[in-house]
């Protein structure tokens, strides 16, 4: 109904002025300013007329998203609009309701006067279109945006200071400094440039050992060769595949209502991890994410790596079937193009991008390529799928269909005597219970339903008992038969992704973004601005290989925005901001880079080096860029006080998972099991009392497994563990480019009187008793050493003697028994471990 309703609307637009008039209608005033066509008139046409008369549509031959398109007018080739004359306009005519039987934009409320008053003024005003827009937004050939144009390897500047700079990265760092008569800040300490390296690399402090082998000779060399030993060890993929997560909306559940639990997803996390740490190049990171089925040599590992596509939030109970395929569809496409490109596709699907080249045709181009995969499940539950070649997933499919009519038999078998069973009147069960095993499962009620649940046990472990020897033997006798299948024919490992059981068909750009009104059929392509020349999708094999192309559209060293998008992300990670701070969005409205050159010759090296990302940390971190202090002269924080220039190293608050797996590492009790099903750390029965099934939601693990860092934590999109969640834990509803880092009270009652933070001070109490005795000198040494890698300043140590005298004290004035002496050293102990926990310094990595 409503395409008819556009194409009548279009009929009306496009009709020959001599039969057109307007009626005498009052139009709302021209707006009394100045228009700018980019930040004011772009957005109004884009959300509103580009989806029926832009450059992937011409409804009756109408274009509006370029001048020469809008002064010809449709079909009849009436213009549009009328250059220095908005009340002769037909456009303004049409929106602003002068004509009652025309109606534009034909769904959804009227423009709103103020926004007419604008077009007005644009059209009185000349009706110039940006010379972006003039140039044919979207079509083949670069836009002149920066993040479009080739990656080039900058020449790296000479310095003055040829002392400072250790490798190419200073070199632009000291220009820009340089070129405002600013000095880089000072270099950390020894002590304080080792605790960083070790949170910022693998997530946890260093130990005591590992302190005193590099602060006995603390040279840049023996510093460059730690970061080399660390990027070795298995903690720095658990460090780093946390970013990853986050970017690629990690969560073990769906969301929505029911939040049901995702199967084997958390084979996707340990893909992360060990792709990181066996240093595989980004570029085959990428293909294996978006096409690892595809792949001539794909695997378990590469089918594992394409759960990247199904990781995001699901209705299992849309009540918009053919919309909700889309939806999904469209999470697909924003992140694969938020994550790898930097891009904001997904802001085309309901019009063309209001700001950068993308058009609506774009988006949906992108859609095609996904349009293929398919969510394997049954009714409302998901399923995964077993991993194999395609001849042993067919070895599988013949043995389970030699398997289905022997367990069909077993079930008949079973049925029938636990029908005639019950119908006997021998079951000891309640006679409530009883009806309800006999009523049809799809005639029960509620309550025969939780019934049935509540006994089925019982009723399983009865009816066995009393079934006839027999019937017992014949169901004995097909389990072998299924177990001799089973043993010719193991089952295979299992994972959570999607697949393309069959080629798709035709893809349709979608008006205003809703599957009710399709338009006309678009084939896969990449985005325009970028097809430089367009990746030519070739005829599918088993699959339709369109994701595979635009894998390697995308991993090409050639893509303008790949490789810049990659090292912004690490260097953000590490710096607290990226060259270019809005790291998913490198468009027009995104942040400028703050240092383009760098940016470029970190992009052309990083390709250069094999897509290395361990050889990019090695690099990052081996500069002196990154090793200065956090001090800095307060003029230079006057003129700049976001650091932009980088002239001193950034204060960056430590992520929820560095705090809380270094305060297991601190207390002694990290569990450094890798890999495997997530674990659930405990959490308070309030946080589960507004669930329906609190008994059921949560059930903890034993506290040594729920010890494993925390990347293994169970994540659930509707209940997001407590103390994470306080601590800025990422949207996973998303992709998360960066976290939002928060000042909050519940931050402090957590770190202080929450159950995880009293056991574990307990735990570190007595690992420093047992390590050093009840010395109150040597206790408060070592509590410093490990928590803060450093011994305490003489202030510190007299103002720590004082709080444990003042706390002994307290507990004695309360104690009545004589022999409470020693406990309330430890509880004084207690108190001070709980104190470290929450030293500023503690949560910052220097």
């Amino acid at each position: 109904m409503l395409v008819r309703q556009v194409t009548a609307a279009s009929v009306f637009l496009v009709v020959s002025l001599t039969h057109w008039a307007f009626g005498g209608a009052s139009l709302p005033a021209p707006a009394d300013t100045t228009v700018d066509f980019t930040q004011q008139i772009l957005p109004i046409l884009s959300g509103q007329c580009y989806g029926c008369h832009g450059k992937a549509v011409q409804m009756h031959g109408l274009r509006l998203d370029h001048r020469p398109g809008a002064l010809k007018g449709g079909e009849s080739g009436t213009p549009a609009l009328i250059p220095g004359n908005s009340g002769g306009s037909r456009l303004i005519h049409y929106i602003s309701g002068a004509d009652s039987s025309i109606v534009m934009p034909p769904q959804g409320d009227r423009l709103p006067e103020a926004q007419i008053g604008l077009l007005r003024t644009w059209i009185d005003q000349g009706a110039h279109y940006s010379e972006e827009e003039s140039a044919d937004k979207g079509q083949a050939g670069r836009s002149s945006h920066w993040s479009f144009q080739p990656v080039l390897p900058a020449a790296i500047p000479e310095a003055s200071d040829g002392e400072w700079v250790r490798n190419p990265i200073d070199a632009f760092v000291l220009e820009k400094l340089e070129a405002r008569g600013w000095k880089p800040s000072a270099a950390a300490t020894p002590r304080v440039l080792l605790r960083r390296i070790y949170l910022d690399l693998i997530g946890l402090p260093p130990t005591l050992d590992e302190q005193e082998q590099i602060l006995d000779a603390p040279t840049p060399e023996r510093f460059d060769e730690l970061v080399s030993e660390l990027l070795k060890r298995p903690g720095y993929g658990e460090r780093w595949g946390r970013h990853w997560l986050d970017l690629v909306r990690y969560a073990e559940t769906n969301g929505y209502e029911r939040d049901a639990t995702k199967p084997s997803v958390w084979k996707y996390r340990d893909y992360v991890i060990r792709s990181l740490n066996q240093d595989k190049p980004y570029d085959r990171f990428i293909l294996e994410q978006l096409a690892g089925d595809e792949l001539p040599d794909r695997s378990a590992e590469t089918h594992i790596a394409t759960g990247f596509a199904r990781l995001g939030p699901w209705d299992d109970e849309p009540a918009d079937f053919a919309q909700d395929r889309f939806d999904q569809l469209d999470d697909i496409v924003r992140t694969t193009s938020e994550v790898f490109l930097g891009m904001t596709l997904g802001c085309a699907r309901c019009h063309d991008h209001k700001f950068d080249p993308l058009t609506q045709r774009d988006y949906y181009s992108m859609v095609a390529i996904f349009d293929g995969l398919q969510r394997p499940r049954n009714g409302r539950r998901e399923l995964d799928l077993p991993i194999g070649t395609r001849e042993q997933l067919a070895r599988l499919a013949a043995r389970d269909t030699e398997i289905a009519p022997l367990a069909q038999e077993i079930e008949r078998l079973r049925e029938d005597f636990r029908s005639s069973f019950l119908a006997s009147g021998e079951s000891k069960l309640l006679e409530e219970a009883n009806q309800a095993f006999l009523t049809a499962p799809k005639e029960r009620t509620e309550e025969q339903k939780n019934l049935v649940q509540k006994h089925f046990e019982e009723s399983v472990t009865e009816v066995t008992a009393a079934m006839p020897s027999k019937t017992l033997e014949e169901i004995h006798f097909l389990e072998e038969k299924i177990g001799t299948l089973k043993m010719a024919t193991p089952d295979p490992e299992r994972a959570y992704f999607m697949h393309e059981p069959k080629l798709p068909g035709p893809t349709h750009l979608l008006f205003r973004g809703r599957a009710a009104t399709p338009g006309p059929a678009v084939p896969p392509m990449v985005p325009a601005v970028l097809a430089d020349p367009e990746p030519a999708f070739p005829d599918a094999g088993a699959t339709s290989l369109r994701r595979l192309t635009l894998a390697r559209w995308i991993a090409n060293r050639q893509n303008p925005l790949t490789a810049r998008v990659i090292v912004n992300r690490v260097w953000q990670f590490h710096f607290g901001a990226g060259l270019v701070r809005s790291a998913n969005d490198f468009g027009a409205i995104g942040q400028k880079p703050t240092h383009p050159a760098l940016l470029d010759w970190l992009a052309s090296w990083f390709v250069e080096q094999g897509w290395s990302l361990k050889k990019l940390h090695q690099l990052i971190m081996t500069s002196n860029s990154y090793r200065m202090s956090k001090n800095g002269l307060p003029a230079y924080r006057e003129e700049d006080p976001e650091n932009r220039l980088l002239w001193r190293f950034p204060y960056t608050r430590l992520e929820v998972e560095v705090i809380r797996d270094s305060i297991l590492a601190v207390s002694g009790r990290l569990n450094r099991k890798m890999f495997g099903p997530s674990i659930l750390p405990e959490v308070q029965p309030a946080a589960l009392e507004g669930h329906p099934d609190p008994d059921k939601i949560w059930k903890a693990s034993e506290e040594a497994e729920a010890s494993r860092r925390t990347i293994y934590a169970f994540i659930k999109r509707l209940m997001i563990i407590p103390m994470l969640e306080v601590l800025d834990f990422c949207d996973t509803s998303r992709s998360s480019a960066k976290r939002a880092v928060t000042s909050t009270a519940p931050q402090a009652l957590t770190l202080f009187n929450g159950d995880f933070i009293t056991r574990q001070s307990h735990y570190f109490t007595e690992r420093l008793i047992h390590e050093v005795g009840l010395d109150f000198d040597k206790l408060i040494e070592r509590a410093y050493r490990l928590t803060l890698c450093r011994p305490p300043t003489r202030h510190e140590r007299e103002s720590m003697l004082d709080f444990l005298r003042r706390e002994m004290e307290a507990s004695l004035w309360e104690s009545t028994k004589v022999n409470d002496r020693e406990e309330v050293r430890r509880a004084a102990l207690h108190q001070m471990c709980r104190v470290m926990f929450n030293l500023n310094e503690f949560v910052y990595p220097d």
